[in-house]
């Protein structure tokens, strides 16, 4: 090879590698803007629901449970025993067309009544709210505490209207409830039922209000509260309580088709209840005075004289 090709060959190698070079810094220029277009995609963490806790309604139960009674009545009622036979007559005898015509008359007599519910206590004396059917027709009612006492109540009086019965006991220094207001109670609210259904005495159970002001074909001009709370009964009478631990109204009918549970309980406004226990109450201090208010009558001391009864 002469000198003059040699020369040609080192030049066109130098011009290869200076291509070469700026095809390889092209490419890299290329995919560092590449690069810097198209960022990596950053996947945000999935945010979660914050979790639904329900009401913890232990405590309510334990503050009020042992202002809640369970309540046995018992008595007799009248009853129709059934028609008789048809007497064994002739058919000759006259009283025999008779006796087929228009039957025989049927038998009455009085049948033992036995019956249990709920009250609560609402003051230390012994004062206690029930449903007026609850001690309908009674001669003897028994109030069992949770602490097993027994005692007979007085049925101070009743009102058929709001099914609303007032006891008396004979106690002292009882636990008591504490009476709210349905003022601000909402379709929707926990609340929670205690009672004896069934005769299962201090059971506990809850729901939600379903409706207020609700009217019944048979229940006068009480605006019921509905809920759906599992009542029973032996639950009449019981307490309903919202989640302040307050007595919003007394446990008092279900609508079922076989007797039980299903889905549609009615409770008597606290406020329409009270308001009932005010007046028998009040009535009943002149019909049952106490023996204090007997000896005050007796040297009255500018009081006026008790009423003519």
């Amino acid at each position: 090879m002469n000198v003059k090709g040699l020369k040609l060959t080192v030049a066109a190698t130098a011009i290869a590698a200076a291509l070469t070079a700026g095809y390889s810094l092209g490419t890299n220029s290329f995919f560092d803007n590449a690069h810097a277009a198209n960022p990596p995609v950053v996947v945000a963490a999935t945010q979660t629901a914050p979790a639904v806790t329900l009401p913890d309604m232990s405590g309510i139960v334990a503050r009020n449970g042992p202002a809640v009674v369970n309540i046995s009545v018992s008595g007799t009622r009248k009853s129709s025993m059934g028609p008789s036979e048809m007497p064994q007559l002739d058919p000759n005898d006259p009283f025999y067309e008779f006796f087929k015509r228009f039957g025989v008359p049927q038998q009455r007599g009085e049948a033992p009544m036995r019956g249990q519910g709920s009250g609560f206590i609402v003051s230390p004396d012994g004062t206690i709210l029930t449903n007026a059917h609850v001690v309908e027709g009674a001669d003897e009612v028994t109030v069992k505490l949770t602490d097993k006492r027994e005692f007979k109540a007085k049925v101070l009086g009743t009102d058929k209207a709001s099914d609303v019965a007032v006891l008396k006991i004979d106690a002292r220094n009882l636990p008591v409830v504490t009476n709210g207001s349905t003022t601000n109670t909402r379709v929707g609210d926990w609340v929670l039922a205690i009672g004896s259904p069934f005769g299962f005495e201090n059971s506990a159970t809850a729901g939600i209000v379903s409706a207020k002001s609700r009217s019944l074909p048979d229940g006068g001009y009480v605006p019921f509260i509905q809920t759906d709370v599992a009542v029973n009964p032996g639950n009449s009478g019981g307490p309903l309580f919202n989640m302040a631990g307050e007595v919003i109204g007394i446990n008092s009918q279900i609508y079922s088709r076989n007797g039980g549970y299903q889905g549609l309980s009615f409770a008597i406004p606290i406020e329409v209840a009270m308001n009932i226990e005010q007046q028998i109450v009040k009535a009943a201090a002149w019909v049952f005075p106490s023996r204090r208010s007997i000896n005050r009558w007796r040297n009255p001391s500018g009081l006026k004289s008790p009423p003519a009864h």
